[in-house]
C-alpha cells in the first residue's frame, strides 16, 4: 500500500485481499450477458474484474452505510425524532467517457445483492441539464456539460427532497440519442433506501451558491484516468455511437454519417480539445480530492488502483 497526503493507494492485486466475512455476506453470480448489459458502450470489463474490484468495494461501502445508519439512529433518539432514516446517497463523478455509468450500474447491482431487503436506485444528473433550446437562448450550447449548463437549483431541490424522505419525486428525463431533455417525459423516484447519483458535476458547486453537491453525499466515488487515456476512449465511443446511429435518422449521431470519416473525426477532436478536455481540467478533475474513494484506470479500462481517503 502506498500513501500520499490524502489517500491510501491500494494496488489492484492487493485490493482483492480485502474481501471480508462481514455481518451481511453476499454471493453474486454474474453472467457475461448480464455484465454486457451493464457495461458502457466503450468500456471493458470481465466477470473477474467485477468480482475482484466491486465485491470488496461493496463491502467497504457497507461499512460506511452501517456507520451512517448508527449515527442517524442515535441522533434521532437524542433529538426525539421518529422519522425514518433518510436514504444513503452515493455520488459518482469523473470525466466524459471514463466509465462512470458502468461503475454506477455495477454498484447498484452489487448493493442490491448485498441488501436484498432495500430499494437501491440510480439517477444520473443528465436530466438536470437545461434543455438545448434554453442553452441556445443563453448562448452556451458549446458549453453543454459545463457547470452553468445545469439547472443546479432544480438538482439541489431534488436532493433535498430525497433527504427529506419525500415518497415520490418527479425529475426530468434525458435522452442521449436525441442529445436533449425529453419535453413530455419524466422519471419518478420512489422510496430509495440507497441512492446512487452519477454525473460529471456531482462534486461541484453551483455559481452563486454556498451548497456543494458533496454536501448531500454520504459517500463519494471519483472514476479517474489520465486525460490522454480518456481522450482515446472518447474517440472510441464516438465512433461506436456514429456506427449505431446508421439506421436511426432521429439519433443525434446520425448527422455524422453524412460526413466523411476524416471530417467526423476532426469534429470529435475539436469537441474533445475545446469542450471536454477544458471541462475536465478546469471543473471536473479539481473536484477529485473531494471524493472518499478514487477508482483509477489505465489502458483498456483496467482498474489498477483504488484510493481510499485517509480522513
Amino acid at each position: 500500500m502506498q500513501v500520499n497526503r490524502d489517500y491510501y493507494i491500494i494496488d489492484r492485486k492487493e485490493w482483492n485481499h480485502y474481501l471480508q466475512d462481514l455481518d451481511n455476506p453476499f454471493d453474486i453470480n454474474l453472467t457475461n450477458e448480464q455484465l454486457n448489459s451493464l457495461t458502457s458502450l466503450n468500456d471493458s470489463l470481465t466477470i473477474r474484474d467485477a468480482i475482484e474490484v466491486y465485491k470488496p468495494l461493496t463491502q467497504l461501502i457497507s461499512i460506511y452505510r452501517e456507520n451512517y445508519n448508527q449515527l442517524e439512529t442515535k441522533r434521532a433518539k437524542f433529538m426525539g425524532i421518529s422519522e425514518k432514516i433518510p436514504p444513503f446517497i452515493i455520488g459518482i463523478a469523473g470525466g466524459v467517457a471514463v466509465g462512470k455509468s458502468t461503475t454506477a450500474r455495477l454498484l447498484k447491482l452489487f448493493l442490491a445483492h448485498a441488501y436484498p431487503e432495500l430499494n437501491v436506485e440510480l439517477v444520473t444528473t443528465d436530466g438536470f441539464l437545461y434543455p438545448n433550446k434554453v442553452l441556445q437562448e443563453k448562448g452556451i450550447m458549446n458549453r453543454k456539460g459545463f457547470p452553468e449548463s445545469y439547472n443546479m437549483e432544480k438538482l439541489e431541490q431534488f436532493l433535498v427532497d430525497v433527504k427529506s424522505n419525500k415518497e415520490e419525486i418527479v425529475y426530468p428525463k434525458y435522452s442521449h440519442s436525441i442529445y436533449d431533455i425529453i419535453e413530455d417525459g419524466s422519471n419518478v423516484l420512489r422510496n430509495p433506501q440507497i441512492l446512487i447519483v452519477e454525473g460529471i458535476n456531482v462534486l461541484q458547486t453551483a455559481e452563486n451558491s454556498n451548497v456543494f453537491m458533496s454536501d448531500f453525499w454520504d459517500l463519494s466515488v471519483y472514476v479517474d484516468a489520465d486525460s490522454d487515456m480518456i481522450e482515446k476512449w472518447f474517440y472510441q465511443r464516438f465512433r461506436l455511437l456514429v456506427l449505431q446511429a446508421k439506421d436511426r435518422p432521429d439519433d443525434y449521431y446520425h448527422q455524422f454519417r453524412q460526413l466523411s470519416y476524416e471530417k467526423a473525426m476532426q469534429m470529435a477532436r475539436d469537441t474533445w480539445r475545446n469542450i471536454n478536455l477544458v471541462n475536465l481540467q478546469e471543473y471536473i478533475l479539481p473536484t477529485r480530492n473531494r471524493a472518499n474513494i478514487v477508482i483509477h484506470k489505465e489502458d483498456h479500462h483496467y482498474i489498477n488502483e483504488l484510493w481510499i481517503k485517509k480522513y
